[in-house]
């Protein structure tokens, strides 16, 4: 098992949900976001997703899309992204840590190139939106078995009749969206989005964790039982923007969803 696995068999274990937050690369600049990472670690976050900026982020609604051209701007590359990870796992972070990030970017970097600099920085686990189940042959060729890289799949209201097939093989956990299109919409969750949830969890073997549009724990109260817990990306992007990135807000709004729900 890898970092991911180990955090969330732990928590399943002691019957807890765990928690995941997005932060994007590079904001507000390299320094105060590897301190941001360890203050989210200290507030007991379970698993950090880190955005990697990406000048077309399809999957993206306007917040992280805006906060991806920001970091860009500041001159973030998925290189100095690696340096980042590689220096809050020097100074002892241990949170589990995903890239989220588009398939073009490991491709310009070079697949190999790419899967060994994982390994070396410390990067656990992959989400990669625009990668269907059809065209990951080659990356997880090149991810292999191991424990330290892997693939997390993405199941979507329409993908019914492929659960099966995308959770075949599936580690870590199965990330679930919530909606039909983009990242940030405010609780506009699918209108069978109970059901929906309820058949990812009867056939998965692994976590299942909710994204897209959450904002504060009583959003996903009513799925509480269903699925193992939840995911915040443009909410907490627009909430550390709003106070000028301070850990101590970052840290309390972390400690507050884990203690609510």
């Amino acid at each position: 098992m890898n970092r991911i696995e180990k955090r969330l068999a732990a928590l399943q274990e002691k019957n807890e949900k765990a928690f995941i937050t997005y932060i994007t690369a590079g904001l507000p600049d390299m320094e105060r976001c590897g301190g941001l990472i360890h203050a989210l670690e200290e507030a007991g976050l379970d698993i950090l997703e880190l955005g990697v900026p990406f000048s077309d982020p399809v999957a993206d609604g306007p917040v992280i899309q805006d906060a991806s051209y920001r970091s860009i701007q500041k001159g973030t590359t998925l290189r100095k992204t690696f340096d980042l990870v590689s220096k809050v796992r020097s100074e002892g972070a241990a949170l589990p840590i995903v890239f989220m990030m588009y398939y073009n970017t490991i491709v310009h970097y070079g697949l190999e190139n790419f899967v060994k600099k994982c390994a070396e920085a410390g990067v656990d686990g992959l989400i990669v939106p625009d990668l269907p189940l059809e065209e990951q042959d080659n990356l997880k060729r090149a991810l292999g078995n191991g424990d330290e890289t892997i693939l997390i799949e993405l199941v979507a209201p329409v993908s019914a009749d492929r659960i099966p097939r995308i959770l075949d093989g599936a580690r870590g956990f199965v990330y679930c969206v919530s909606a039909m299109g983009v990242t940030g919409q405010s609780g506009q969750y699918h209108r069978e989005i109970l059901s929906y949830l309820e058949n990812v969890k009867k056939q998965s073997s692994i976590p299942v964790m909710m994204g897209f549009g959450i904002t504060t724990a009583e959003d996903v109260k009513p799925m509480r039982d269903i699925i193992d817990w939840s995911i915040v990306g443009s909410h907490f992007i627009n909430l550390v923007e709003v106070c000028n990135y301070d850990p101590d807000v970052a840290r309390a709004y972390v400690r507050e969803f884990k203690e609510n729900f």
